[in-house]
């Protein structure tokens, strides 16, 4: 299984990115997919989440500037990134879980976004 993190780097505050991952190994329309992050000097929390039947969840910091989507065929999740503080400055996770037939959990290597001017 892997999970391929792509799109990080330096931003400006107010700026914007676009993270994707891609995912090979896994059924990928059986998982629900989410996006992670660890900020330096503290724990990995998370930013958002699509299920594989397409429900949404966002961290409350994120809601409303990020958007997470997927693309069954393509076996990719990416989460558009708007209007960047500081505070977004990360490793960002991609995460791949499923409970059927029996519980998978699955990390990404992480991308690290860093916002500042």
């Amino acid at each position: 299984v892997q999970l391929v993190e792509s799109g990080g780097g330096l931003v400006q505050p107010g700026g914007s990115l676009r993270l994707s991952c891609a995912a090979s190994g896994i059924i990928f329309s059986a998982y629900d997919m989410g996006w992670y992050r660890q900020p330096p000097g503290k724990q990995r929390e998370l930013v958002a989440i699509i299920t594989n039947a397409g429900r949404i969840m966002y961290a409350n910091s994120v809601k409303g500037r990020f958007t997470v989507s997927r693309d069954n065929a393509k076996n990719t999740v990416a989460l558009q990134m708007n209007s960047l503080v500081p505070e977004d400055t990360a490793v960002y996770y991609c995460n791949a879980q499923s409970d059927y037939p029996r519980p998978a959990n699955y990390w990404g290597k992480g991308t690290l976004i860093t916002v500042s001017s």
